[in-house]
């Protein structure tokens, strides 16, 4: 689904990304760490084409993602909160996102139906606009959105910071449903290393903007984790 092909990203003279190679297959729930500054945004940005490499390229479903922009109707992502549009209320920002995918008000509505949950009662019908919302319930928004229009690829950066725990475990679930269900390719940053760990079928670590470990999740994974930061 996902190829990255000798990929560089250089700020002057700082390389802040280097990857020789990278495949990420269809409906693979894939988690991504690394301390701050290991080039984890940095991946992200270049898969989205929001920056461009300095030199190799990013194939997305067999479209190169700096050269066309045909990967854009099955791709979906939420980096943060300056993805959403401040002055707009929840139900506003979902059936804008909604038309840009060519969904209708009543497929946004059943969408919705389905993370009532999630919600917990924090974000439809309160009559706020979403600037007005704490940064979870920002979060909880931005997250849902990325699921409008069936994505083949959803993007998430950090999605578990600012969600309270019984978000965080329903996030997680709806992660691997994705994935495992729904043959979604679902990419994942965090800090968190239990969060990542119970959510993504296969875990790579970035330092200093190399790829360290590529582990396939296992009972194993969270101690390998921890000793690797730890030490």
């Amino acid at each position: 689904m996902i190829s990255v092909q000798n990929i560089t990203k250089k700020y002057g003279t700082q390389v802040v990304l280097n990857l020789s190679n990278l495949e990420i297959p269809k409906g693979q729930s894939f988690g991504l760490v690394g301390n701050n500054g290991a080039g984890k945004t940095t991946f992200f940005s270049l898969l989205l084409d929001l920056i461009r490499p300095t030199t190799g390229y990013i194939i997305n479903n067999g479209i190169q993602v700096d050269v066309s922009e045909d990967w854009k109707p099955f791709t979906s992502s939420f980096i943060d909160e300056t993805f959403l549009i401040g002055y707009l209320t929840p139900e506003e920002y979902f059936y804008f996102i909604g038309e840009l995918r060519g969904q209708n008000r009543a497929d946004i509505d059943a969408l919705l139906a389905n993370f009532a949950d999630f919600f917990h009662g924090e974000i439809l019908g309160q009559k706020k606009y979403l600037r007005d919302l704490s940064k979870g319930n920002q979060k909880k928004a931005g997250i849902v959105a990325s699921f409008i229009g069936n994505p083949e690829v959803i993007i998430l950066d950090e999605p578990f910071a600012n969600l309270d725990p019984s978000t965080q475990i329903r996030l997680k679930a709806i992660i691997k449903d994705l994935a495992e269900q729904q043959e979604v390719t679902v990419l994942v940053s965090s800090h968190d290393l239990i969060h990542v760990t119970e959510a993504c079928e296969r875990i790579v670590v970035l330092n200093k903007g190399e790829i360290v470990k590529d582990i396939q999740t296992s009972t194993e994974t969270l101690r390998e984790l921890e000793n690797f930061f730890a030490g």
